[in-house]
């Protein structure tokens, strides 16, 4: 009880006594005054006693009234922590999902959209079911399926069987007492096995273990790299796992606490080290001294303690927690593929802008400063691109934002590098005399390009130039489309929609200009 409601008790019980006293100091007189008459006398000593009768049952009754309230206040308290911080996560996760949705509707695949779509009902579906979903993990030599046969005790699945017997995730049921929600133990394929089949069944190990509430990763001894990565990244991304050391009856004491000491160790930071357990899924039979085989039983007790005392303690944050992270995966997801698509639009968008400025420059050759200002940074395409990531911009802002990155192109010195870049790549495969009329174009079909790479950037970080601003961002695109495979794609196509028409166009007026003659 704090020090305060003791104080107060006091000073209570103190004043509850002094008005006692009084009162019967004052009732005593009145009594002796009202001698003559037995009768009063006897009604003002049974009031008397009514009333300091009075005072103490209130004074009881406020001690007890005290103590159930801390009481309703402890057992409030416990059912927030136990429950509104679940619902939190629930909500979370709700939301999220509705945003996932919001943006999978922008996916323009059927066949993606439909299949994001079904993920986030089944998702939603197991946040409404509420089943605590346990994963068994591990390679396929470790015994995973010996303990799920343990700790189900009954057979569910095969014992003893060569790796990749399990090649497809089994999942059983199992109640505990004291926890509400059902559990689902899931069994996966092994990891690490040899061949595509072992790949892809890794892989499907790996889905299932992403999507566990409680993940029980299962060695035989210390850990090899090759399962410390996949540990690691599971705990990574918000995994709560029990690293479970199988097979003990195989060590003496001394070693099998020799592997926990190096286990936990390895694990120090991501996983606690109570969480690192050992047991004996599935002993190896022992002869007795008549001759008899003897099977002992699995002895996988400090698992269910842990399990257990972890379900029971975290099994509402951990299925919130679960539903909240596939949500946000699902989100990103979709992101990353709304992103390719814009992406692949903002692209075409590019590619149809440099053209355009190469024709027109082609035809009326202007001044390098010129050049870069009408067609290396094209306002109408500023605002294209802007309108496929919802960013709706006027021609004025347009003007504004091509203005600022062409100023930025002229300082970094990259018109004069396109300019050489281009020349020396034209001089290989056209004729020298047309590659002065063909070089301004397809400078300008070059800068457009850089600039319209960097504006998608622009765009695709909600209109943000990051931490090197613009002229980071000008600089690599340079640096990516000068690369030698890319300038001899370019100045094939360049050829075929620049340097030819010039050619063809120039031929015309020879042949007319002799026909006048």
């Amino acid at each position: 009880m704090p020090l305060s409601r003791i104080v107060t008790l006091i000073v209570g019980l103190i004043v509850i006594l002094g008005l006692a006293l009084w009162l019967i100091d004052s009732l005593s007189r009145l009594y002796w005054q009202l001698s003559y008459s037995p009768l009063l006398g006897n009604l003002l000593l049974l009031l008397l006693i009514v009333l300091i009768g009075c005072l103490v049952a209130a004074f009881i009754y406020y001690v007890m009234m005290l103590q159930a309230g801390e009481q309703r206040s402890r057992s409030n308290r416990r059912r927030v922590t136990a429950a509104q911080i679940p619902a939190a996560k629930s909500d979370a996760a709700s939301t999220t999902l509705q945003a996932v949705r919001q943006q999978v509707a922008q996916i323009q695949d059927e066949v993606t959209r439909q299949a994001l779509l079904s993920r986030s009902q089944e998702i939603e579906t197991n946040l409404a079911r509420g089943e605590i979903q346990v994963v068994v993990f591990g390679t396929g030599s470790a015994g995973k399926t010996s303990l799920v046969n343990a700790i189900m005790g009954r057979m569910v699945g095969k014992v003893d069987a060569p790796m990749g017997t399990t090649q497809v995730g089994e999942t059983y049921c199992l109640r505990l007492k004291g926890l509400e929600r059902k559990i689902l133990i899931t069994d996966t394929p092994g990891i690490l096995e040899a061949g595509v089949a072992g790949t892809e069944r890794e892989q499907l190990a790996r889905e299932l273990a992403t999507e566990a509430d409680l993940l029980l990763f299962v060695v035989d001894n210390d850990l090899r790299r090759s399962e410390y990565e996949p540990l690691k990244s599971l705990a990574e991304i918000g995994k709560r796992s029990l690293l479970v050391l199988n097979k003990t009856d195989l060590y003496t004491d001394e070693d099998k606490e020799v592997i926990l000491a190096r286990l936990r160790q390895r694990v120090l930071g991501f996983i606690a080290t109570n969480d690192v357990v050992a047991i004996a899924a599935n002993p190896e039979a022992a002869q007795l001294e008549t001759g008899e085989p003897f099977q002992p039983e699995p002895d996988i007790i400090p698992l269910l303690r842990r399990m257990a005392a972890i379900l029971r303690a975290e099994g509402e944050d951990l299925v919130a927690d679960n539903i909240l992270l596939q949500s946000l995966r699902l989100g990103e997801e979709a992101r990353k593929l709304i992103d390719a698509q814009r992406r692949r639009q903002a692209d075409k968008i590019v590619e149809r802008f440099q053209w355009i400025g190469a024709g027109v420059v082609s035809v009326t050759p202007l001044p390098v400063v010129d050049l870069l200002a009408t067609a290396a940074v094209n306002a109408q395409m500023v605002v294209e691109i802007g309108k496929v990531y919802g960013c709706e911009l006027n021609m004025e802002r347009g003007r504004e934002l091509a203005l600022s990155l062409a100023k930025t192109i002229a300082s970094l010195g990259i018109v004069k590098g396109a300019i050489q870049l281009l020349s020396t790549a034209l001089q290989l495969n056209v004729a020298t005399f047309v590659i002065g009329k063909a070089i301004q174009g397809v400078t300008a079909a070059y800068l457009t390009r850089i600039a319209g790479k960097s504006f998608i950037e622009y765009f695709r970080h909600d209109q943000d130039w990051g931490d090197g601003g613009m002229t980071e961002v000008v600089q690599k695109q340079f640096q990516m489309n000068r690369r030698d495979e890319f300038i001899k794609a370019f100045v094939q196509e360049a050829i075929a929609r620049v340097v030819k028409p010039l050619t063809d166009k120039s031929e015309v007026v020879e042949h007319d200009e002799k026909a006048n003659s």
